[in-house]
């Protein structure tokens, strides 16, 4: 039989690179996992507002974006915990640029141990700002070079019902959120969370590159992220209190992140601001399993096209998304602030 893998190159380890790029603190970023698990047990009365670029593919307009988010987090954080998107993994809805751990020169030459060093030097950066992080994971050996300094991890959309992806959550040491089906089947979010949230067993590798009888010891911080789906928000009231049943029923907290971009904002990412004012109000009118909302800002606004020539790539525009459409700081400032002014 001849397998169609054309090529197999070795590359350095989980625990390899993390010895070559070391945390500087771990209880820094232990400290903000665990402020984020007292806002998901309502110890912690803030709320938290997760934001950045929808994905990250030049390192020093991230940092310039993540200076500029630290300025606005030292401003609100009595009330609001502001965790900043690092997404270096892209999923795709059929082929495109996987994001920078995979493709970090935006090329197609695909240097992943490049990209993985890249992705961790970056998160790194971002700790030292003082920021805690937010990603999405994506491959499920990716997330062990990286896991240590991630505080609110994500499993997207498309992954969602994948075993392979609850089977990993169940063991990450940070809360983590499930997003419902791209169809926007809540569903599939809620029955993830529960998922995880239990002891699991599977085949996998350790940071050695092993293979191993994985055994987890289930993450008890789950929680479910609405993004719609199918061309339909599900933000709105009777779908939260529709997610509230099905996580009572599932057994789990009634824990929500409102995902202002995506199918809540019609894919049009100027809608988000109005997005995030529907679910303030929801939060002020006793939802309170409502914990915070996702957005996406950079610097500037809007989004470009992927470059595909070397010539495209040199004239990319500075700090404009070329993933999803961003809203910009001025925009991002005035939905943070309107939050602090309101709760």
């Amino acid at each position: 039989m001849i397998a169609r893998r054309v090529e197999e190159h070795k590359i350095k380890t989980p625990a390899e690179l993390i010895a070559l790029l070391p945390p500087k603190d771990c209880s820094v970023v232990e400290g903000w996992n665990q402020q984020i698990r007292d806002i998901l047990d309502g110890k912690d009365k803030r709320k938290l507002i997760v934001t950045g670029p929808c994905s990250i593919h030049n390192t020093d307009e991230g940092l310039e974006y993540a200076c500029e988010l630290k300025k606005l987090s030292d401003d609100v954080n009595d009330k609001l915990l502001i965790v900043m998107r690092a997404y270096v993994e892209k999923p795709r809805t059929n082929i495109g640029w996987t994001g920078l751990a995979y493709d970090p020169e935006l090329d197609g030459s695909y240097d992943l141990e490049t990209g993985l060093k890249t992705s961790r030097q970056f998160m790194l950066d971002v700790v030292k700002v003082g920021l805690p992080i937010a990603t999405e994971f994506l491959g499920p050996e990716v997330y062990k070079y990286l896991e240590d300094l991630v505080s609110f991890a994500t499993i997207g959309a498309r992954t969602t019902e994948s075993q392979p992806h609850r089977h990993f959550a169940s063991g990450l040491p940070m809360p983590v959120g499930f997003k419902n089906a791209t169809s926007g089947d809540i569903s599939a979010a809620v029955n993830a969370a529960m998922a995880a949230k239990n002891i699991h067993i599977y085949v996998g590798s350790n940071l050695d590159g092993q293979i191993c009888r994985m055994s987890t010891k289930g993450n008890p911080y789950t929680f479910v992220v609405l993004r719609g789906g199918n061309g339909l928000p599900n933000c709105r009231p009777e779908l939260i209190e529709e997610t509230y049943q099905l996580q009572r029923k599932a057994g789990i907290p009634e824990n929500i992140i409102v995902d202002c971009s995506h199918g809540n904002s019609l894919k049009k990412y100027e809608k988000q601001e109005e997005v995030s004012y529907m679910v303030l109000d929801q939060m002020l009118n006793k939802s309170e399993g409502i914990k915070g909302i996702m957005l996406e800002a950079n610097i500037n606004e809007g989004k470009q096209s992927f470059p595909k020539t070397a010539e495209a790539r040199a004239n990319l525009q500075r700090g404009v998304s070329i993933t999803d459409g961003c809203i910009n700081l001025g925009t991002q400032k005035r939905i943070v602030q309107t939050y602090y002014g309101r709760l």
